[in-house]
C-alpha cells in the first residue's frame, strides 16, 4: 500500500478525496470518495435566535489553533450512539503534522479553562475541509461551528466541506451535491487565496455570519 505522506494527503484534499480508518485500533487508513458530498455554503449558513443567544452569552471561551491535538484526540472518543472512531493513530499523526505546518486548524470551546467541545479540518487555498467534532456539553460543537463559519468567512474561504450528510449538518443548512459538482468546486477554491482566522478580533461571530447570509 502506497505510503500516505503529509503531501499525498495534501494532494488528496486538492481532487477532493480524503482518508479515513476502520477502527480506533486498526492501523490501515482507506481514501474515501463518496458519490454524494455534504458542503455548509458560507452564505447559507443557518443561525437561530436561540443559538445566537447562546454563542453571545459569553458562557463558552472561543480559541482556535491552541489545542489542536487534544481536539482531534476528543473526536475520537467514543461517544452515545457511536462507540467506534475512524480516527486512529496514522490520522492523529499526519493531521497533526498538517497543523505544524499550517494546513489544519482547531476551534476550541472551553468553560473555566476546561476543553468542553471543538471541531478539526483541513484548509487548502480557499477551501476548508471539514473533519470531525466533538462536545462535552450542550452547544459547544454548534458554538464551535458558528466561530468556524465566521472565521471562513472573514477569512475569505470559499468553500466547506463537511463529507458526509447528517440531519446535525443539514439543521444549519449542508446540502448535498454531486461528486463532479463537488470536485469543480474544490478545484477552483483551492486555486484561491484565503487566511484562517485563528482570532476575530473585535468582530461578533453571529453578526459576520449573518451579514453574510442570503436573504430570500
Amino acid at each position: 500500500m502506497l505510503e500516505i505522506t503529509p503531501e499525498l494527503l495534501l494532494q488528496a484534499y486538492r481532487i477532493g478525496v480524503f482518508p479515513m480508518g476502520e477502527r480506533r485500533d486498526d492501523p490501515k487508513l482507506y481514501w474515501l470518495d463518496p458519490r454524494l458530498r455534504a458542503v455548509l455554503p458560507l452564505d447559507g449558513f443557518h443561525l437561530s435566535k436561540r443559538l445566537a443567544r447562546t454563542v453571545r452569552s459569553g458562557i463558552f471561551q472561543i480559541t482556535a489553533d491552541t489545542a489542536f491535538a487534544e481536539v482531534m484526540r476528543a473526536c475520537a472518543e467514543p461517544r452515545p450512539g457511536h462507540p467506534e472512531s475512524w480516527i486512529n493513530e496514522p490520522i492523529l499523526a499526519l493531521y497533526d503534522e498538517l497543523h505544524r505546518r499550517g494546513h489544519a486548524h482547531s476551534v476550541e470551546c472551553r468553560i473555566d479553562g476546561r476543553l468542553v467541545g471543538g471541531l478539526y479540518g483541513v484548509s487548502v487555498g480557499a477551501a476548508f475541509f471539514g473533519e470531525s467534532m466533538f462536545s462535552r456539553e450542550r452547544d459547544a460543537s454548534k458554538v464551535a461551528l458558528v466561530h468556524l463559519v465566521a472565521r471562513l468567512i472573514q477569512g475569505g474561504f470559499r468553500l466547506l466541506d463537511c463529507q458526509f450528510m447528517t440531519e446535525h449538518l443539514r439543521s444549519f443548512g449542508a446540502v448535498e451535491i454531486p461528486r463532479e459538482t463537488f470536485k469543480a468546486r474544490v478545484a477552483e477554491a483551492v486555486e484561491a487565496t484565503a487566511t484562517f482566522q485563528g482570532d476575530l478580533g473585535t468582530a461578533d461571530a453571529c453578526a459576520l455570519v449573518q451579514a453574510n447570509t442570503r436573504t430570500s
